[in-house]
């Protein structure tokens, strides 16, 4: 077994900034907090991103129903959308009542209130055995304020000690769960095809 003591200042200085992931299915819209996103595009007229979803978040059913999902990141001010957005699930109501958004070409909401955003259109996914990796066609994207969005090296120190107490308590749960989970991995593939057709599970 890895000496994860080792790898973990390598590991840890992988996280993007924090973003809330919106998704939308049959009138009903939720959102969570998530810091594992990348681009995965080098042309420019052509953007993608990856951003992963574990299966256990009542998002990833959402997004992978829909096709569809956008990246709302947060502003250093916004720190109480982590404890709002991360620490509560969907499951148990609707995170975005009283939240301001708009949507457009995706169908995800767009917080008005926020660093920027990418919407996006899922066009592949890889199964991770606990979680999805989504690849996203950026369809639009925008900032909205000036400076720095939040990351979360930074929020960890900025947010009380019982939100990073709370949250250190659902990772280890998070961290049970994925430990049964991520071998059970379906290499079967992405099913919505070049007509953009949606999936369904």
């Amino acid at each position: 077994m890895i000496d994860y003591s080792r790898i973990a200042p390598i590991m840890g200085r992988l996280w993007s900034p924090i973003a809330a992931v919106t998704s939308q299915w049959q009138g009903k819209s939720n959102v969570q907090i998530a810091v594992a996103i990348a681009a995965a595009s080098i042309v420019p007229h052509m953007p993608r991103v990856v951003v992963q979803i574990y299966k256990s978040n009542h998002s990833h059913d959402m997004i992978y129903r829909s096709g569809a999902f956008a990246l709302n990141f947060l502003r250093p001010d916004q720190l109480q959308l982590i404890k709002d957005f991360g620490l509560v699930s969907g499951r148990d109501g609707d995170k975005l009542a009283g939240v301001p958004f708009d949507a457009r070409g995706s169908g995800s909401p767009l917080l008005r209130e926020c660093w920027g955003f990418l919407d996006c259109r899922v066009v592949n996914a890889m199964d991770g055995g606990d979680m999805t990796c989504f690849l996203g066609e950026v369809l639009e994207g925008a900032t909205i304020t000036d400076g720095d969005p939040l990351w979360w090296r930074d929020a960890r120190r900025l947010i009380p000690a019982e939100w990073n107490e709370e949250w250190d308590r659902k990772i280890a749960e998070d961290i049970k769960h994925s430990e049964t989970t991520m071998g059970s991995i379906d290499y079967s593939p992405w099913k919505s095809g070049k007509s953009g057709s949606k999936p369904a599970i």
